[in-house]
């Protein structure tokens, strides 16, 4: 980072910082590339429009937020915390059998991945609830897409910026060989079906551009299945190098659970990985996913949809870039 960047950020950070005071909330860094806790906030649809566009920018700033002692929130509630920040998707594109409005998560989705990214309109944000937690384990970590690429080296970035991957719904999220906790085999098998059962594929661009920040952030994951132009085994090589660049422990955020904690990430600018190490335990959380953009890469191209229309599942929204983070 130029001395002149250090510069812009720390007075990004400091008009941030005016920005929580006057909305009367605290932000607790947590990480240096991520993570933050807010307090002072009762969070649900009540929230003064104030606080609301300061969880926006403590949300962009530090991709993923946590709050703790909200054992007041609802499913109800939760959702209409949810509408001031954007437009909830539907729960899944194809995950139907869980409700209308919600996605109800049980076990841990143990890899590390984006939300959604097989459509091309991904969504821009995830609200998750704790509603059953095993005694121990059960975390969740995420990491930032966007300090990965920011501490790429030039020949690497510039390689970055020229790959589109393919991403497709044909994978389990939960894993059917794989432990994810409190799930049994039959119920994986019946999900993966459920999950699997309409194809989706996208093309999206390696590096994309943030429509709030600026930004510019890895788009992989494990919904990744192929590099345009390249052979299968170059794909590989070359998404684990990127894969271990984004997981990098000092670009992860992990957060233990404790019941009436929400957390919200930015899914333009993260991964994310549930840690199923709580055995045979019950873990269940409530997600609520806002609609988001069509992804663009460095030069303004914009993600092709190769097969499957998404438009039952979200709009897409027409973003607009945070004031803080203005040239």
């Amino acid at each position: 980072m130029t001395l002149a960047q250090i510069d812009e950020r720390a007075d990004r950070d400091a008009r941030a910082r005016e920005i929580y005071r006057d909305a009367g909330i605290t932000v607790d860094k947590l990480g240096e590339n991520i993570g933050a806790k807010i307090g002072q906030v009762r969070l649900g649809g009540d929230l003064p429009a104030e606080q609301v566009e300061a969880i926006r920018l403590a949300l962009a700033s530090n991709k993923v937020v946590v709050f703790t002692d909200q054992q007041h929130l609802d499913d109800e509630s939760q959702y209409a915390f949810a509408e001031l920040l954007g437009d909830p998707t539907a729960p899944h594109p194809t995950v139907t059998s869980r409700g209308t409005q919600l996605l109800t998560i049980e076990g841990a989705a143990n890899s590390w991945h984006t939300d959604v990214t097989f459509v091309d309109r991904i969504p821009k944000a995830s609200i998750l609830r704790a509603v059953t937690l095993p005694e121990y384990g059960g975390a969740t970590t995420w990491a930032s897409t966007v300090a990965a690429y920011e501490q790429l080296p030039k020949p690497l970035r510039a390689l970055t910026e020229e790959l589109w991957a393919t991403h497709s719904n044909l994978y389990d999220y939960v894993g059917l060989k794989e432990p994810s906790g409190g799930v049994d085999i039959s119920r994986k098998a019946d999900h993966y079906q459920e999950f699997t059962s309409t194809e989706y594929q996208t093309l999206h661009p390696v590096v994309r551009v943030h429509p709030e920040t600026g930004e510019r952030s890895l788009l992989l994951g494990h919904f990744a299945k192929e590099f345009r132009g390249l052979k299968s085994a170059e794909f590989a090589d070359l998404y684990q190098l990127l894969q271990a660049r984004i997981t990098k422990l000092e670009n992860t955020f992990r957060w233990n659970w404790r019941l009436g904690d929400v957390a919200i990430w930015d899914n333009r600018a993260t991964q994310h990985y549930g840690i199923a190490d709580y055995g045979n335990q019950k873990r269940e959380l409530h997600r609520i996913t806002l609609a988001g953009d069509v992804p663009v890469d460095v030069r303004g191209e914009s993600s092709q949809v190769l097969q499957g229309d998404a438009s039952h599942y979200s709009g897409v929204e027409q973003p607009n870039r945070l004031e803080v983070f203005a040239a």
